[in-house]
């Protein structure tokens, strides 16, 4: 018989290297799956590992799509840093999406670049109020916000779908739900020629900056993460659960919106059924692989758009379903999960007891008492 028991204190280092064990084990189990699914292990390993990496361009799409999910898994660490759990930041991407892409269909041929600030601007404010009403919520009905959150997910799907396939939908699209396509100046600019990376990998890294500045230098960051960690303390110190409630809802919100935004005003240009691409999700795993740090947040994105470029590559190359980029991703967080759970808690055996006779007593234990 074994049972759990909690270490002294975890290893540091085996904290710091739980990350590079769990890709490893994930690219094993990733071997079986393959060899199961009678394909060549090799060559799918290289559409997840090497592919992504492979020339200029493909740098350029492992950027574009790790801006995103760095984004979200920034405000999502300092929520959960702060004992807030947001859920739900898939469905602030998807308002942010909305609000920008109605600022992008008022932008007419003599509207400047600079309408490009006003479309982020306005992404940032819609997934800053989607996450808002999770905090209302929470803060006056004391709603769970884990199922608020991640309830409104559906909701913000649902009026995307009502208006593209309504109020926005193009009247010159041959009747498909999509919204107009966005006029060029609405467009996030590019960094580089032949290539669809922009200015939005930029707006990230600054991102991971001010994000560490907050936590580690900043004393609202501190405040909040007192609060994760010892809320009686934090009550005690006279810091207000209630502000850091609505701070990192604000913060997350926000970023989860700005996300939205560069993604409406960059590759996709236009409102679509498809803006919920799974960043939001993803981004919690982002979060966690990279410990809930800026840095680490920077590395585990990039790793996690790997996975969703390996994954459309070995289905549009080897045949596999397209469930393979979830599969990895979970592969990976599951892995992740276990190696914590060996840092923090150690295995013993525990030696079984024969069970005692009906009439007999353990050995010392005093005869009851006679009446």
């Amino acid at each position: 018989m074994f049972r759990l028991e909690p270490r002294p204190q975890a290893s540091r280092w085996m904290s710091l290297a739980s990350p590079l064990l769990a890709l490893a084990l994930t690219t094993l189990i990733g071997v079986v799956l393959f060899v199961s699914l009678g394909k060549d292990p090799m060559q799918g390993l290289r559409m997840f590992f090497w592919e992504p990496l492979r020339n200029a361009y493909a740098w350029g799409e492992l950027g574009l799509k790790a801006t995103p999910m760095v984004l979200i898994a920034l405000g999502l660490a300092v929520a959960f840093r702060a004992n807030v759990w947001n859920i739900g930041a898939e469905g602030q991407f998807v308002v942010g999406a909305l609000a920008a892409g109605w600022v992008a269909m008022q932008a007419g041929p003599e509207s400047s670049r600079w309408i490009v600030v006003p479309i982020l601007l306005a992404g940032t404010l819609g997934g800053l109020a989607w996450a808002g009403l999770t905090a209302w919520l929470r803060d006056r009905f004391h709603a769970n916000e884990i199922l608020v959150s991640l309830m409104l997910v559906y909701v913000a799907e649902l009026l995307l779908q009502y208006l593209v396939y309504g109020p926005w939908k193009d009247p010159a699209g041959y009747n498909f739900p999509q919204s107009i396509t966005f006029l060029p100046v609405t467009q996030v600019p590019r960094l580089f020629p032949g290539t669809r990376l922009h200015v939005g990998v930029w707006i990230a890294l600054a991102s991971v900056v001010g994000v560490w500045w907050l936590l580690f230098r900043s004393m609202a960051g501190f405040a909040w993460q007192v609060g994760g960690l010892a809320p009686a303390a934090a009550r005690y110190a006279g810091f207000s659960s209630r502000g850091a409630l609505w701070g990192v809802l604000a913060l997350s919100g926000g970023l989860a919106g700005l996300a939205g935004g560069l993604e409406v005003a960059g590759p996709l240009g236009q409102l679509t059924p498809y803006v919920p691409m799974g960043y939001g999700f993803a981004a919690i795993i982002v979060a966690f692989v990279g410990r809930l740090h800026p840095v680490g947040i920077v590395l585990s994105g990039i790793l996690m758009s790997m996975f969703y470029i390996g994954g459309e590559l070995a289905q549009s190359r080897l045949g596999l379903p397209k469930a393979i980029t979830g599969v990895f991703q979970g592969l990976l967080l599951f892995c992740l999960l276990a190696c914590d759970t060996f840092i923090h808690y150690r295995v013993r055996r525990v030696r079984s007891q024969a069970p005692l006779a009906p009439n007999s007593r353990p050995v010392g234990t005093p005869p009851e008492e006679v009446r």
